[in-house]
């Protein structure tokens, strides 16, 4: 059965650029029911059990019932996902990636700032609800996409991409707060991103 990372900051900590309201509901409603729904849909997958999420994620085709696959691609994603993006954030965060972080962002994008720039743009292009990512490859390369719905690069490029960091723009992440302008979300939220937390999953992918 899988669980939901615990939050290492209250919800509070991350105001005033993610408000209070917000992350009770998005982390205690959204990502609950995603994780719950998950979980009921892989009590019929028992050849899943066992089985991290991301390789789950990455084998969707496994899953032979087209209803039962639907469910655990948008409620897997969703929990995944959710996961990855609560975890990269803290109150401590927006401090720009140093370390071997900070100078493949160089290598591959010119500068943070230029990073931050094509982050926002994919993030802001979504139509409708999605993510964009910031994912590397099996050489460290960075690259950064969008996807649709609670899909993630997992599923897209078949494992040969890992997410480090995701902004989640469906409505529910900043509707609260920041009504219809998804940009003015955006900006916020690179306040609250800690680089060091995404820095680690970096070199854990490698």
């Amino acid at each position: 059965m899988f669980e939901q990372a615990r939050l290492t900051y209250d919800f509070n900590a991350l105001e005033p650029h993610i408000d209070e309201l917000t992350m009770q509901t998005h982390y205690g409603k959204h990502h609950a029911a995603y994780t719950n729904n998950l979980n009921g849909a892989l009590e019929k997958l028992p050849a899943l059990k066992g089985k991290s999420i991301e390789e789950i994620l990455t084998n969707l085709s496994s899953i032979g019932d087209a209803t039962l696959q639907t469910t655990v691609r948008n409620n897997g994603g969703g929990f995944y996902n959710h996961n990855l993006f609560f975890g990269t954030l803290g109150p401590k965060g927006g401090v720009e990636p140093a370390g071997t972080l900070g100078a493949q962002i160089k290598k591959d994008f010119g500068s943070f700032e230029d990073l931050r720039k094509t982050l926002t743009t994919h993030a802001t292009s979504v139509f409708g609800s999605g993510w964009a990512w910031l994912s590397t490859d099996q050489d460290g390369k960075l690259v950064v996409s969008s996807t649709p719905n609670q899909d993630n690069p997992l599923m897209t490029h078949g494992g040969k991409l890992t997410p480090i960091f995701g902004i989640d723009v469906w409505e529910h992440a900043y509707y609260l707060k920041y009504k219809n302008v998804r940009p003015d979300y955006v900006n916020a939220l690179f306040n609250v991103v800690d680089w060091e937390k995404v820095a680690e999953l970096y070199q854990k992918a490698l």
